[in-house]
């Protein structure tokens, strides 16, 4: 039987959760702070928690030194298109893996797993030929079709494996007894009980998509269809030092999709994390 806290402890808890996440948000607060101060006190010691006079100057160059408009847009769109093709292949791919019973499906499973324990980089040449060969260098379409296919996706599919596994099966077959075939089955009940998983992928896919950095060095020649880890890259001085202020500047906007993502699904990445290891 659970025991509440008493207020006392309460305090206590609450003190040593936030002494604890100080290594966690200073760094964020510094950075946030920093962009709307001047070279010289950025650095400043002792480090000042607040600009001694804030100012907008830094944000303002981020857009005057690149198409950061454009190249925000490019992530941003990337990242959905990633993330809402990553939950469909790996919602159809996981459901069957977890339901459809088949010759080799293990073997399969094994598979498509070990496409985990390959880098990145190993296939990063191969992919480039094979985009090559089909016009498709300096353009989005790589950093697209290859997470959705790729690695990212092999994770996104045990997920939701491992999800549709603790799912009873009475469910499907009420539902099929009532008349629904296999997809409907699928598309009106086991989707809809599947949101925790599917805001876990979300989360995870989107995180992964927005970061991306080698592969758009790699596929991306136009500044103007730059995603943002490429772009933070290219704010330096006439000598190719970094603007510090700058940099920091657009490193703050860069977060804030991330934020708002992670605070509107965080309830059902925490429950797909925890439906995800119920059964093998």
């Amino acid at each position: 039987m659970s025991r509440s806290l008493s207020p006392r402890a309460k305090v206590v808890l609450y003190g040593v959760l936030m002494v604890l996440a100080i290594p966690f948000v200073f760094p964020t607060w510094w950075m946030v702070t920093s962009s709307f101060k001047p070279v010289s006190e950025i650095f400043a010691y002792p480090p000042a928690l607040w600009p001694s006079s804030p100012r907008l100057e830094a944000y303002q160059r981020v857009f005057e030194l690149q198409p950061f408009e454009r190249q925000y847009f490019n992530s941003l769109y990337i990242a959905l298109v990633v993330t809402i093709g990553t939950m469909a292949v790996a919602s159809l791919s996981g459901y069957a893996f977890a339901r459809i019973r088949f010759r080799g499906q293990n073997v399969l499973f094994l598979v498509v797993l070990a496409g985990l324990l390959i880098p990145s980089e190993v296939t990063i040449v191969p992919l480039f030929q094979i985009f090559f060969r089909f016009d498709l260098i300096d353009t989005h379409w790589p950093l697209i079709l290859v997470p959705i296919f790729g690695a990212p996706s092999v994770l996104a599919t045990f997920i939701m494996r491992q999800f549709f596994i603790s799912l009873p099966v009475e469910l499907e077959e009420a539902a099929r007894v009532d008349g629904l075939g296999r997809f409907a089955t699928f598309w009106r009940i086991v989707l809809p009980l599947s949101r925790p998983a599917l805001g876990a992928v979300a989360i995870f896919t989107f995180l992964h998509s927005w970061n991306l950095y080698l592969e758009p060095i790699v596929y991306l020649s136009t500044p103007e269809k730059f995603t943002l880890p490429q772009a933070l890259t290219q704010f330096t001085d006439a000598y190719g030092g970094p603007m510090w202020n700058v940099q920091l500047a657009a490193a703050s906007l860069t977060a804030v999709p991330v934020l708002i993502v992670f605070v509107l699904a965080q309830r059902q990445f925490i429950e797909g994390l925890a439906h995800t290891g119920l059964k093998g």
